[in-house]
């Protein structure tokens, strides 16, 4: 009988032992608060099923019970973004902020926001959550319609290539959303309906996109490529209960 304990007693050990390894390789740990500061894309991603909402989830379940703090409003470029930096995310105090902006700043043409404006306002963004203690992962802005060679996504790239060389020099972590997002538009059929694959409307993400952007931002957070696709497996399961 005490074999039988001191060998469940270990098999317990054990297990805990690989949940805590488990963990320890992820950036986020347990009880951590997470603010989403973005744009429209990001203001839907906090709904049920949106890309930020399922972040909390797949974190959580893995036993992190973090918490969000949602900051994603439609329309919003680099200024607007640096303007209510403080009142919408750092007065919350998360540990981490995760930052999706760019989309409009090229998309909005003239009202837009140029390339070294651009780079300044997202410095000082970095910058000044740095300063206050928020670990920051920057999200490369996704795709201006579902067609790489257009003359806004070619307008983006530059935008996206600052955001990879910020991220290394402030040593921050990195989602390439646009990547991804163009590589996984290479595995529709060819006759798939243009612009809506992971769109509803070639910028805002239906749930495809949803899952793409999840996926990248859980992947920069330290999940592996196992626990990833356990996790879209469930997403879509709940998707098709819908």
């Amino acid at each position: 009988m005490k074999a039988l304990c001191l060998t469940f007693v270990m098999l317990m050990f054990c297990c805990d032992s690989v949940d805590l390894k488990a963990q320890d390789k992820l950036a986020v740990s347990k009880g951590q608060k997470i603010a989403f500061l973005g744009d429209s894309i990001t203001a839907a991603g906090a709904r049920k099923g949106g890309y930020c909402d399922l972040v909390i989830q797949t974190l959580n379940a893995q036993g992190l019970e973090v918490t969000s703090r949602y900051a994603g409003i439609g329309g919003h470029k680099s200024n607007q973004m640096l303007a209510r930096l403080e009142k919408d995310v750092l007065s919350h105090k998360p540990d981490w902020m995760t930052l999706s902006c760019g989309v409009n700043d090229v998309w909005h043409g003239a009202r837009g926001v140029e390339l070294e404006p651009y780079k300044k306002n997202i410095t000082e963004i970095v910058d000044q959550a740095q300063a206050a203690g928020v670990k920051v992962m920057l999200l490369t802005s996704t795709m201006i319609t579902e067609d790489q060679a257009n003359d806004l996504n070619q307008k983006l790239a530059p935008y996206n290539a600052f955001l990879i060389e910020l991220a290394e020099e402030k040593k921050c972590l990195v989602a390439d959303l646009n990547t991804d997002m163009q590589e996984t538009l290479k595995e529709f059929p060819a006759d798939a309906a243009k612009g809506k694959q992971l769109t509803s409307d070639g910028v805002h993400m239906n749930a495809l996109g949803n899952f793409m952007m999840a996926k990248g931002v859980l992947k920069a957070f330290g999940l592996t490529d196992e626990q990833l696709a356990t996790a879209q497996t469930e997403w879509k399961n709940k998707q098709s209960k819908k």
